[in-house]
């Protein structure tokens, strides 16, 4: 089992710690796709996985979730959380193992989520009074401090419903003077560099795991492919995520690393629980 760069009271009283620096922007990689943001004492959740869910599910399966890394933090111990987003429904983005006891610690969570999964997000927050704002491709929304913009994400392709909204997303947040690219699940797809380019991102959040259909699972980037979109969208800064959390699908950010240094893309590569500090 990976232990934590840092977890439990040590990760808590390092966010205590990162709010008194109120100008900067603060960023803690949770584990998968899960990201803490916080700035001038706002808080932000990303796409957040904080349980065993997926392993108890698929223990006595064909496709065991074994755990690689050990759980950061109890979900109801962010008891300070502003907002929350999901990108897609898969279960290690909106997981109601996650959301139900980080919604009964903050009651008023604001959640943005995909247009065309906010009846099963509700259920899966177990809170069917939440605000939650049905975002989709295009959709601009924001509240307490950050601004969600909706780009589509391809997982493996840009799926839409009948009303032509998208089941998949990746969102630009605005806080303050910073602005981050959280892809959640997508392999790459025309005009996807140029619509991130658009917001010139100071820091892209972009998974690294690659496509796996001899797994049985959805695509995403590669370590190549990751650091080849930061640079062509123009992000100052990217940090790869959704490794290191189930066995059968993971990767090493070795081949993200040599790709960055040999393109000149700016990155950092956190351990679970790990904050990065960013300047406007």
């Amino acid at each position: 089992m990976i232990e934590p760069f840092q977890s439990d009271d040590a990760l808590l009283a390092d966010i205590r710690l990162a709010r008194a620096d109120r100008e900067r922007l603060h960023v803690w990689w949770l584990g998968q796709s899960g990201f803490l943001l916080q700035w001038n004492g706002k808080h932000a959740l990303l796409d957040p996985y904080l349980s065993d869910s997926l392993t108890k599910k698929y223990a006595a399966t064909d496709k065991p979730h074994v755990r690689m890394t050990r759980r950061v933090i109890a979900p109801e111990r962010l008891d300070f959380i502003d907002v929350v987003s999901a990108s897609h429904i898969h279960t290690d983005h909106l997981d109601a193992e996650t959301l139900q006891p980080l919604f009964r610690a903050n009651r008023e969570i604001e959640f943005f989520v995909p247009a065309v999964i906010k009846p099963e997000a509700l259920k899966r927050s177990g809170r069917l009074d939440s605000m939650a704002y049905a975002m989709d491709d295009g959709d601009l929304a924001g509240m307490k401090g950050f601004r969600f913009h909706a780009i589509p994400a391809a997982h493996n392709t840009i799926q839409r419903d009948l009303r032509g909204r998208c089941h998949f997303l990746g969102y630009i947040i605005q806080v303050g003077p910073f602005k981050i690219y959280h892809s959640g699940d997508t392999l790459l797809y025309d005009g996807l560099a140029d619509r991130v380019k658009e917001f010139k991102v100071d820091l892209a959040l972009l998974p690294i795991n690659g496509n796996l259909p001899e797994r049985r699972v959805a695509g995403n980037l590669n370590g190549v492919e990751a650091a080849n979109l930061a640079k062509a969208s123009g992000a100052k800064l990217v940090v790869p995520c959704h490794y290191e959390m189930f066995e059968f699908n993971t990767a090493s950010p070795d081949e993200f690393k040599v790709e960055c240094e040999h393109i000149g893309q700016n990155y950092r590569v956190l351990r679970a629980g790990e904050r990065l500090t960013l300047t406007g």
